[in-house]
């Protein structure tokens, strides 16, 4: 399964279905589960595990050290979960020890060709990443977001749960769940209804989002006072203490 072209290192942990393409570099403190199938020319490095059944195309560099001057070859990580489709030229890093010391991703990821995760940043499950979307340091994406093409992120944004970004958008600042989001600087622009639609929402628990995202953007409300708003419809809707959590814990502040 592994191809006879390629370097693998003494110490790599490699289940035995794993299959590895030709020209490929696995270094010695690299793990990688079963069923993962690694195509030709990739690098793989660093303290790197890499679980089950993922597919990662060719030309990927991933666990090479951060693009941080304050670096110092501490043994920091990379972690990749189960079932993740990581397609050409992906650059991933592995953390920092001023942040997690680890560099996460989750479950059920589809991302495609160029994409950087820089260190410390952390995916969750069913995220997509569009061609060229860039994430720099201590970035975090909750679970089902969708990143449009091209789309950069500022250091220490948050992305929410189900949210999207549009082509080219420009993150300065975290994206609360659900909202639909595009431009430079990127401003809201209604929710992910479709998107909502998709993964089950019930017709009146997006209804209750919509209303959600019309107080915090259209009613001229101060964001406390939208939050207060929020929070009494939320005893009735629970899919609206995500959105609460999210803008109470926001760091950087929500795109407004």
């Amino acid at each position: 399964m592994i191809h006879p072209t390629a370097i693998v290192a003494s110490g790599a942990k490699i289940a035995s279905d794993v299959e590895i393409g030709a020209y490929s570099i696995i270094g010695g403190d690299v793990e990688i589960d079963s069923g993962t199938i690694i195509g030709p020319h990739a690098v793989i490095k660093g303290h790197t595990r890499i679980g089950k059944n993922n597919r990662i195309y060719q030309f990927v560099s991933l666990g090479e050290v951060p693009q941080d001057k304050k670096y110092a070859d501490e043994p920091t990580r990379l972690e990749i979960g189960d079932n993740n489709e990581i397609r050409e030229f992906c650059t991933f890093n592995i953390g920092t020890v001023q942040d997690k010391g680890v560099t996460r991703i989750g479950n059920h990821n589809w991302i495609m060709a160029y994409v950087h995760l820089a260190h410390d940043c952390q995916v969750g499950n069913h995220t997509i990443f569009a061609n060229n979307a860039q994430l720099a340091g201590h970035v975090k994406v909750e679970d089902h977001a969708i990143l449009g093409g091209f789309t950069v992120v500022h250091q220490f944004c948050s992305i929410g749960a189900h949210s999207i970004t549009a082509m080219g958008t420009i993150l300065l600042q975290d994206i609360p769940p659900y909202v639909t989001a595009s431009g430079n600087p990127a401003a809201p622009h209604g929710i992910n209804s479709e998107g909502l639609k998709r993964r089950g929402f019930s017709a009146q628990s997006i209804l209750e989002v919509k209303r959600a995202y019309k107080t915090l953007y259209k009613s001229g409300l101060g964001l406390n006072e939208a939050k207060a708003e929020i929070s009494q419809k939320a005893e009735s809707c629970p899919e609206l203490l995500p959105l609460l959590e999210f803008i109470s814990a926001s760091n950087r502040g929500i795109i407004r």
